[in-house]
């Protein structure tokens, strides 16, 4: 229902809009003052015009001097909510620094608090089933919350969650959280791998870490089936079952490569430390072999020319840091060679990092411009072989053979084969994805980040997608997003059926004993009419017509709705472009304020050491920044 707020003495926010499907037009509704009290104004629906054409203004009259009855509520009107409307960011922020406040009070009781639960054993945790797989056993009162991936969402959201109340199990094939946006500086050795990790059962010790991968999971039965990603001597992996209350998928994404043949085989992506590594040492190799005696000039060139397909910020970030380590320490190393060595950056759109402002983006072409850094714009490359690539112009369709020696693919992410599945197992996530194109698969959630038509299913970060307010890929909201949801759940919440259609997720007291929460969860018309019609009105009674919501109304005592929506903060965006250079975009107040240049380099470092996730971590990176500095970066190959 359509609902508008007017008062006398003061101007009321204008109430978001919301649907109402297969029913009748909605009818208006409006405060009114009359002796002594105050009542809801319904007024007879305006009569629809052609498109383009202004209605005539047709004055409000009083519900009691009306000859035209508003139309009678059914009860079988499919009702959804709004999606709530955004906040001022002062309003967010200090919301967040409350929020936060909360969260040390959960670790400092779980560190110094002796009566936290230890550490499960696993034979303890699981029992024999079915077909040879073990179960989880259910022995324990407390829910099972099954936390899927060890990224930024799920390890800000094992770090917060209350471990008193749930028995908190993470299954991950990776044992350890990694700062990614500091994986290109790992890749030519200004850090080590190991200052960017935080192994899981270091992040929350007394939950539960299994190396496996999730292969499956059934939404109607809340069972996820595992494989155990480690394998005994004879190639035997476990596998398992686990039975949830509630399950968070936070699993990410993986490299796109677009169907581009060749890709999957030839190039190096930068996603894990695995990636890294190898890309550190075949970076290496590319210069010890161009040093070896009897090669041409034309085939040291194809060695040493490094190319980078992709211009978003690890691509960028990854050129301007090789560009550095060559020019500082290979030139060193490798003066003869210098002439021979080149890096290009390949980007489809006319720009690079078309996530900033124009202004820092032209800065960033023109800092690689100067530190000799080639870059091509407008071009797709078509085809990866073992020695060059084929890019195609966009403007000419003009197809040129590049010879190259490394190739970093960094173009985008696409959806891994659990979300893949979940989508399609999930009928009502087919309406926003695209079966023509599976990768780009995304788990559908709601205000709350419940997946939509599952119930008891969160999803967090890049594999989800948030339908009436789309965020972008980054580690900043992912990690906001399961800081949330671990405060949601703290507070006693269950979720319930995901979906706009359905209320927020419900708390009920244990006092009332059995309580149908499913008949709370059920959103049923607002009757404006009726409600006109009381003597007083209150804020509850104004609320439920002007949002259309009616758990404001039908909530008893002991039972309450969670009311506050993930709302992003956006702290705003840097990266690093190369020569002790960096773009940053502070974001603050609703403005954004542009630095570039060394300022921008200082910022960046500061803001990414205080984001690390431990004082352990930050020691290491700096120690490894003062010796990159002092001593150089290090050319060892191992």
């Amino acid at each position: 229902m359509h609902a508008k707020l007017q008062h006398t003495t003061c101007r009321q926010p204008t109430a978001p809009a919301c649907t109402r499907t297969g029913v009748r037009a909605a009818v208006p509704a409006r405060l009114a003052h009359g002796p002594g009290r105050q009542r809801l104004v319904v007024a007879a629906a305006a009569t629809p015009t052609k498109e383009g054409a202004k209605p005539k203004a047709q004055p409000a009259a009083p519900a009691k001097h009306s000859s035209a009855a508003p139309a009678p509520v059914r009860e079988d009107e499919a009702i959804e909510l709004a999606w709530p409307a955004p906040r001022p960011w002062a309003e967010v922020f200090l919301s967040k620094v409350v929020d936060t406040v909360e969260d040390v009070g959960v670790i400092a009781r779980r560190t110094f608090n002796k009566s936290v639960p230890g550490i499960e054993a696993i034979d303890r945790l699981f029992r024999a089933g079915k077909g040879g797989r073990l179960q989880l056993k259910k022995e324990t009162q407390k829910p099972v919350v099954l936390v899927l991936g060890t990224g930024w969402g799920a390890h800000s959201l094992v770090k917060v969650i209350d471990v008193e109340q749930f028995e908190v199990v993470v299954v991950s094939p990776r044992n350890h959280f990694l700062f990614t946006p500091m994986l290109p500086s790992t890749a030519v050795g200004t850090v080590e791998f190991r200052s960017l990790l935080e192994p899981i059962r270091t992040s929350n010790p007394f939950a539960t870490y299994l190396e496996a991968s999730c292969e499956k999971i059934d939404p109607d039965k809340k069972v996820a089936y595992c494989t155990a990603a480690v394998a005994f001597e004879d190639g035997r992996r476990p596998q398992f079952e686990i039975e949830y209350d509630m399950v968070v998928v936070a699993v990410g994404e993986q490299p796109a490569t677009f169907g581009v043949p060749g890709v999957a085989e030839h190039c190096y992506f930068m996603k894990e430390v695995g990636d890294t590594v190898q890309l550190r040492q075949r970076i290496q190799q590319a210069f010890e072999l161009a040093a070896l005696p009897g090669s041409s000039e034309e085939e040291r060139r194809r060695v040493l020319h490094f190319v980078v397909v992709g211009g978003g910020p690890t691509g960028v970030e990854f050129a301007g840091t090789l560009n550095d380590f060559v020019r500082v320490d290979l030139a060193k190393k490798y003066p003869e060679l210098m002439p021979l060595v080149s890096v290009s950056l390949y980007q489809s759109a006319q720009s690079i990092l078309t996530q900033f402002s124009g202004s820092l983006q032209q800065r960033a072409i023109q800092n690689f411009k100067a530190t000799g850094v080639s870059v091509v714009l407008g071009v797709q490359v078509t085809e990866v072989q073992r020695d060059f690539i084929k890019i195609k112009s966009k403007a000419s369709d003009e197809v040129q053979n590049v010879p190259y020696g490394l190739c970093v693919w960094s173009t985008g992410n696409a959806a891994r084969p659990l979300v893949r599945d979940l989508v399609q197992a999930l009928p009502r996530q087919a309406k926003y994805s695209n079966p023509a194109r599976p990768a780009s698969s995304k788990l559908g959630v709601d205000p709350y980040l419940r997946v939509v038509g599952a119930r008891d299913m969160i999803a967090l970060g890049d594999c989800s997608m948030m339908l009436g307010n789309r965020l972008p890929a980054t580690a900043q909201v992912a990690g906001q997003q399961g800081a949330y949801v671990a405060r949601m759940v703290n507070r006693g919440y269950s979720m319930g059926l995901g979906g706009l259609d359905t209320s927020p997720p419900v708390k009920v007291d244990p006092a009332l004993g059995e309580v149908d929460t499913e008949g709370l969860r059920k959103l049923r018309p607002v009757d404006a009419a009726a409600i006109s019609q009381q003597p007083k009105l209150t804020e509850v009674d104004l609320k439920a017509v002007l949002n259309n919501d009616s758990t404001y109304l039908q909530a008893p005592a002991g039972v309450s709705y969670y009311r506050k929506p993930f709302e992003f903060l956006s702290l705003g965006i840097m990266a690093y472009v190369g020569n002790d250079k960096a773009l940053t975009q502070v974001e603050a107040f609703d403005t954004s304020l542009n630095v570039y240049g060394r300022l921008a380099f200082l910022l960046w470092r500061s803001v990414y050491i205080t984001k690390q996730v431990s004082f352990r971590n930050r020691v290491l990176i700096l120690f490894d920044w003062l010796k990159a500095r002092v001593f150089g970066r290090d050319l060892s190959q191992f």
